[in-house]
């Protein structure tokens, strides 16, 4: 697998960007937040995204430029239009306003419809624990994609509709970003593209049989994703209804339908709450910080080396990119290497 530094890959992210029709504060924004979910160890939300959003703006599927607009605010809210912009930009514009008013009102919240793909969830999270702040973010495919089947059926009705939620704690913040399904449907999409098989327990065929075959998701009549929960996939399956209604419904978007919404994006619903407008921001700094040493301290199974908690996994993985490049494997680098000759881009040395 070619192992590229992150200085390199950041760069060559954002001229391919540039090259594919991006502004370039899109550019700038999209760019880095790929690079960055690479180096917290999600591929799916990587670089490899790259061909993906500029073939986007090819079709009208997202438009560069786009402004965000307001549709209604109060001191505590917001909802906007994002025009179909690029999803880290609109999104980005969204968490600074919402930051602001969560500042000066100990919380606010906003939903965003009509948005491109947002990237990864934690990435926001990470930002608000930054400033001392809880966040909460959610998202749907605004209508435009179904990838889980209920359980005891075999078709899909719902995206994989992620959440995440961040709590601020020092140098360590707790980031809970997961999908309601079994997998993030883009690590199938990685697998697919490396001509590589997937996990047991990840996918149904369209007859609603387990398969490790990537390409059945994307067959037709396509196959689906499993939700989240095993056994208990109702729980998985649950939640994830749940979110297409606060993301979709409730933001005047979308939710799962047929026929599937004509563009592919996010629906969005953000909170942010100021720990200083609740208990105070003292005291809720030394409850989290207790709660996790506390929880940390727990005695250990033999051969577990060390209790993990949320956000734990991206920080063992950044630490270890950071030092030793960021590796994509050799399907994935050669899409974006073929990308990078049509747009003229130079490839960087690996």
């Amino acid at each position: 697998m070619p192992t590229i530094p992150t200085d390199q890959l950041q760069k060559f992210a954002t001229a391919l960007l540039v090259a594919g029709g991006a502004t370039e504060e899109e550019s700038r924004r999209v760019g880095p937040s790929l690079v960055d979910a690479n180096l917290k160890g999600y591929e799916s939300h990587g670089v490899m995204r790259i061909p993906y959003y500029l073939e986007a703006t090819k079709t009208g599927e997202c438009e560069s430029g786009a402004e965000l607009t307001i549709l209604k605010e109060s001191p505590t809210h917001i909802t906007a239009d994002a025009n179909w912009g690029f999803g880290q930009v609109q999104a980005g514009r969204m968490m600074e306003r919402l930051t602001e008013k969560a500042r000066a009102n100990g919380m606010a919240i906003g939903t965003i419809i009509h948005c491109g793909h947002i990237g990864r969830l934690g990435e926001y999270c990470e930002r608000a624990a930054a400033d001392g702040l809880v966040s909460m973010l959610m998202v749907n495919s605004h209508g435009g994609a179904a990838r889980v089947a209920p359980p005891g059926g075999k078709a899909p009705r719902l995206s994989t509709n992620p959440l995440a939620i961040g709590v601020p704690n020092g140098d360590e913040p707790l980031i809970l970003d997961f999908s309601t399904s079994a997998t993030a449907e883009g690590k199938v999409r990685v697998k697919k593209i490396a001509g590589e098989t997937c996990p047991e327990g990840w996918l149904l065929d369209s007859e609603g049989r387990p398969t490790t075959d990537p390409n059945k998701l994307y067959a037709d009549p396509p196959g689906s994703i499993l939700p989240m929960g095993g056994n208990q996939a109702y729980k998985g399956f649950g939640l994830s209804l749940m979110i297409e209604i606060l993301t979709g419904a409730l933001s005047g978007g979308v939710v799962a339908r047929q026929p599937f919404y004509p563009k592919k994006g996010n629906c969005v619903f953000l909170m942010l709450l100021d720990p200083a407008a609740f208990g105070g921001a003292e005291h809720f700094q030394t409850e989290v910080a207790n709660l996790a040493e506390y929880i940390r301290g727990c005695p250990r199974i033999d051969g577990c080396e060390r209790i993990v908690l949320p956000g734990d996994p991206e920080r063992f993985v950044f630490a270890e990119r950071s030092k030793k490049g960021i590796f994509l494997d050799d399907e994935n680098w050669a899409a974006i290497c073929r990308l990078a000759k049509d747009l003229g881009v130079t490839v960087p040395g690996v």
